[in-house]
């Protein structure tokens, strides 16, 4: 005899897969913010009153670009500009999705836009597209058939073509503070619908901080080792000690992209770092692109060029220095030839600087722009044939070991068309002291000779 399922029975095993199926899901996605209050960091963009916060709180929203690291709310904010504008939300990744796929639903998109219903179309890692891929946003956001949203980790003014640019505003997003985590990972601690406050789980301020450290702004991240914890300390009557983070935390990676707007920001900062005579914050930022996973060849090479750029010749010792150091760091290899690039950041650092000759050269070379092929002076041309000579090469050139002081003080060294130029101008730091002091002397007897000629 077969047996009927009562409609109660049938709401009651739904319910049942509903809540199975949100238990399933990660703590970070359970956790997501709902409205822009719970939202943490952010401050500057979304604070009450800004002018972001007030377009979406009132649902007028605007096609964007949010730029940002991973973790800061992007995907979040998107979803929150849906929900307060009371329309569709689509998500793609530009590393999954293709041509095709972005067609699909821009068709769809503009199919409920006829109906009189807006999409938030949400593009993940939008940098990824190629200009083409890019410009088949572009009608649909001049219609207003959809709100783009674009992700992206990367400067946009690099990655995005300016097609795009013009008809998004770009928000940067910033990290999310080690305060702004900590408080995330106790709301997510309290709470009893969607969080970890059912499992008793008992875990001191300390352990909290130092998740939030690990996470490094990224607060999906620090959610998901929240979740982690949870679970291992399960076995040990729910307390998450000492013991159980050593274990979630193994791993602390921080970070770095090795080709990205990261990295080009840190290389700048260390250069600056040596530029600004600062040993302290230029062996903190070798240490941690060191730490970050780059190359430690490329490090040497660019030490090698500020030794050049930035030191020059207020102390030539610091050019061979760094081409010590770089190949120290060949013959050891890391992490021993890590501490020789150390140590010649911190030189590098702390030694006089003068940027003279690097200026002299740069100068130099815009003459050879502006000036061209011009004429070297016969009298500087080299004369090994007997034609030579009849036809003046080398006609009236002085032995400069000839002349008084061992230098030919009323002859130049440029071409006729150009006259004379002072590229060189040594800085009153270190060795350059005494180079300016014997320039400013010949300069000055190579001006009275000319003019008594």
């Amino acid at each position: 005899m077969s047996r009927t399922r009562s409609p109660r029975a049938d709401s009651i095993d739904l319910l049942t897969d509903s809540s199975r199926q949100e238990a399933m899901r990660p703590l970070a996605e359970r956790m997501r913010p709902r409205t822009l209050d719970e939202m943490v960091g952010q401050r500057r963009l979304l604070a009450p009153g800004s002018a972001l916060r007030r377009a979406v709180e009132s649902g007028r929203v605007h096609s964007m670009i949010l730029w940002g690291p991973p973790g800061c709310g992007k995907t979040t904010l998107s979803l929150l500009l849906a929900q307060y504008a009371d329309a569709d939300f689509r998500a793609i990744s530009a590393v999954l999705s293709g041509l095709p796929e972005v067609r699909q639903v821009l068709g769809e998109a503009a199919q409920r836009f006829a109906e009189g219903r807006r999409t938030v179309l949400f593009v993940d890692e939008v940098h990824r597209f190629n200009k083409t891929q890019q410009d088949a946003f572009l009608p649909h956001i001049e219609r207003g058939s959809i709100v783009f949203v674009g992700a992206t980790t990367e400067n946009p003014s690099f990655e995005l073509n300016s097609a795009l640019l013009s008809r998004c505003r770009v928000h940067v997003m910033e990290a999310v503070s080690a305060d702004d985590i900590v408080a995330a990972l106790r709301r997510a601690l309290e709470d009893s619908e969607r969080g970890l406050a059912g499992q008793g789980i008992e875990v001191e301020d300390q352990a909290l901080r130092e998740i939030a450290g690990a996470a490094d702004g990224d607060v999906r991240r620090a959610l998901t080792l929240l979740e982690i914890a949870a679970e291992l300390a399960a076995d040990e009557g729910g307390r998450i000690t000492e013991s159980t983070l050593l274990q979630v935390l193994a791993d602390r990676t921080r970070r770095f992209d090795k080709g990205g707007e990261q990295f080009y920001d840190q290389i700048s900062a260390l250069h600056k770092s040596v530029r600004s005579s600062n040993p302290d914050s230029a062996v903190y930022w070798l240490a941690r692109m060191l730490d970050g996973g780059c190359d430690p060849a490329y490090l040497a090479r660019r030490l090698t060029r500020m030794a050049v750029e930035d030191i020059g010749l207020a102390d030539p010792r610091a050019l061979q220095m760094a081409i010590d150091a770089w190949d120290s760091y060949e013959r050891l290899g890391s992490p021993e030839g890590d501490l020789a690039l150390a140590q010649v950041a911190i030189y590098l650092a702390s030694t006089a600087k003068s940027n003279a000759a690097y200026a002299a050269f740069n100068a130099a070379k815009s003459d050879v722009r502006e000036h061209g092929t011009a004429e070297v002076p016969l009298h500087l041309r080299n004369a090994p044939t007997r034609l030579m000579k009849q036809l003046g090469y080398s006609k009236g050139y002085q032995y400069d070991h000839d002349a008084e002081g061992g230098i030919a003080l009323d002859q130049t060294g440029f071409p006729d068309a150009m006259g004379e130029r002072v590229y060189y101008q040594p800085v009153e730091r270190g060795l350059e002291i005494k180079l300016k002091e014997k320039l400013d002397r010949l300069r000055q007897a190579r001006e009275q000779a000319r003019k008594g000629r």
